[in-house]
């Protein structure tokens, strides 16, 4: 049997934080990025994907703006601004994933799941918003936007600027993970839960409904890898590492963390939230559901041994 793996792309994957988010430079952030996922193809994986959208989903609701204001076209909830960026996002990685495979004479089936994701409307997340979308502002951009639209602002952990936030819910079921299931056991590879999923809540018991947030898309990945029984659970990131002490004088890198380290350092507050810390809460949820390993690292780094820094069981 293959092992099955669930790798959960972060948004710099794609876009990162210096560019302006040309198509250009995300396609070969893309290209790039799928050429690293290639070591798990050789190693026999079937592979899930998984990906972030703050960058995108950001630009998609500027636009939004934009278009009202200068042409009074209709306004798109953000449950909408999400499958919008599923759609975009998913066919910039089955294209350019497709490159990669072509030009190394493996063939695959690439499919992407618009997939929603249902939510607690009575989550507490909708009166504390505190998931980061679109660029980084200058705090007096930031302000402006804020009195103009009564978004919410908070300055981004690392000083990069000011970005805005939005309710980010906890995912509490991930819709088709049977048809992903079916789908991924006979070779195909599936990017679904694409920016953490299309958040939406049942209004009543047999009725859906989209409601306006953003779920965290670590979480929302590491819920699908319990569900569709991952044998792997990947967060790619910037950093090789996780570390704590970020960016100070006594950073320290970690090769290895137990749930129970995790935990420790999660709630003394080494991992930032809207950062790090979802990441270290999903890897928690996988590996203490599953008793399996979850590998937080860059993509460059997969073809290492020793790659990033492993949460197991304990």
């Amino acid at each position: 049997m293959k092992k099955l793996a669930v790798i959960a792309l972060g948004g710099n994957a794609l876009l990162r934080g210096n560019q302006t988010g040309t198509i250009s430079e995300q396609e070969s952030n893309t290209y790039e990025t799928c050429s690293y996922l290639v070591e798990l193809i050789k190693k026999k994986c079937n592979i899930v994907i998984t990906h972030g959208n703050g960058p995108q989903v950001g630009n998609i609701l500027l636009r939004n703006e934009a278009g009202y204001d200068n042409y009074k076209i209709p306004k798109m909830p953000l449950d909408i601004c999400v499958a919008d960026s599923q759609g975009g996002i998913g066919y910039m990685i089955q294209q350019q994933l497709t490159n990669v495979l072509n030009k190394l004479q493996i063939k695959k089936n690439i499919l992407t799941l618009i997939t929603e994701v249902v939510v607690d409307k009575n989550d507490p997340a909708f009166k504390n918003p505190t998931k980061p979308i679109g660029k980084y502002f200058l705090k007096e951009e930031a302000e402006l936007l804020s009195r103009a639209n009564n978004w919410e602002f908070r300055e981004d952990p690392r000083k990069r600027g000011w970005r805005r936030v939005v309710p980010s819910p906890k995912p509490m079921q991930i819709m088709n993970t049977e048809i992903i299931k079916q789908l991924v056991s006979k070779g195909n590879i599936i990017i679904a839960v694409g920016g953490g999923g299309i958040p939406v809540m049942w209004k009543q018991p047999d009725f859906l409904e989209g409601i306006d947030a953003v779920i965290d898309k670590d979480l929302a990945s590491a819920r699908l890898a319990i569900d569709i029984g991952a044998d792997e659970f990947y967060i790619l990131t910037d950093i090789p590492k996780v570390c704590i002490n970020f960016q100070k004088p006594n950073q320290k890198s970690l090769d290895k963390l137990t749930i129970r380290q995790a935990r420790k350092y999660l709630k003394a507050g080494e991992f930032a939230a809207g950062s790090m810390g979802p990441k270290i809460e999903a890897g928690i949820q996988f590996t203490n559901a599953t008793k399996k390993t979850t590998i937080i690292t860059e993509a460059s780094e997969l073809s290492k041994p020793d790659a990033g820094t492993k949460i197991i069981y304990s």
